[in-house]
């Protein structure tokens, strides 16, 4: 089983959730954690432990100046800017490159091949005798986010229970997180952005034909405007978690609450039932 624990906004405690949720499932049987926020990984504080690097490439062109005609083809094809038909050369930033290989194809000359370009690392820990974390990372001013989530993913592919850490938001790295889920858990919080967010994030899930459940975290009580919502949309919460302020020192110091305080393991171990067919 694949589920994804995702959030509309970024602070609503959607890493608090995946990370308490694989130290409770870890407790009883095996289970891969994917740190598939790429951009700002951070389950490794909560799970610190050596870890294996791998490097993540992508392929970029390289442009042969013996066969190259500077016939422009490549330059008017590409829409993100990554080749430029000069007087007397070809220019590319490989910065730019989305790795469609389409210049390849349009090259009358068959001057351009694709060659590798590291982006990132896919970073591999056993922190706890049940539990394999495995981190996407993706190098700083890089834009590719999603082909180190896909690298990231297929490192725990065909384990039986796996657990994707989405990034915030709904832009293109939460639907390759989402792609080939079972379950999305949408973690919000009662606040007017929270329940704005949420709405955008369940729209997702829709639109990608994935059941979903909520979990609303730092909650005051005043979640009528969160349940009603849910309601409509026929969606389960699953847990709630209070706004509560030995919960907060536990998380300040990179705790974990299933671990530190008494009866929340048992609480995650029941989102879990409730998630798992």
């Amino acid at each position: 089983m694949k589920i994804a624990i995702a959030s509309g906004k970024g602070g609503t405690g959607k890493s608090t959730v995946a990370a308490n949720l694989a130290y409770t499932i870890a407790r009883s049987r095996d289970v891969v954690l994917v740190d598939c926020d790429v951009e700002e990984p951070n389950l490794h504080l909560f799970f610190p432990a050596p870890a294996v690097d791998v490097p993540v490439t992508t392929p970029v062109p390289e442009i042969d100046p013996d066969r190259c005609t500077l016939c422009g083809e490549c330059g008017r094809f590409c829409r993100f800017g990554a080749l430029a038909v000069v007087k007397d050369c070809v220019l590319t930033f490989p910065h730019l490159c989305h790795s469609c290989g389409g210049c390849t194809l349009v090259c009358p000359q068959g001057a351009i091949r694709e060659v590798p370009r590291t982006i990132g690392r896919v970073a591999c820990s056993r922190p706890l005798p049940r539990l394999v974390l495995v981190s996407g990372i993706l190098n700083e001013g890089e834009v590719q986010a999603p082909a180190v989530i896909r690298a990231a993913k297929m490192f725990a592919e065909g384990h039986p229970l796996i657990l994707y850490d989405a990034s915030p938001g709904i832009a293109c790295p939460v639907i390759e997180t989402l792609e080939g889920s079972d379950f999305c858990l949408l973690v919000t919080e009662s606040t007017p952005f929270g329940l704005h967010d949420l709405r955008l994030a369940v729209e997702v899930a829709e639109t990608l034909g994935i059941p979903a459940g909520i979990v609303i975290n730092r909650s005051d009580g005043e979640d009528a405007a969160t349940v009603a919502f849910a309601q409509e949309h026929n969606l389960p919460i699953l847990m709630t978690i209070p706004f509560s302020r030995e919960i907060a020192a536990v998380q300040n110091r990179g705790g974990l609450i299933g671990r530190d305080l008494p009866g929340w393991e048992e609480r995650f171990m029941d989102l879990f039932t409730g998630v798992s067919p």
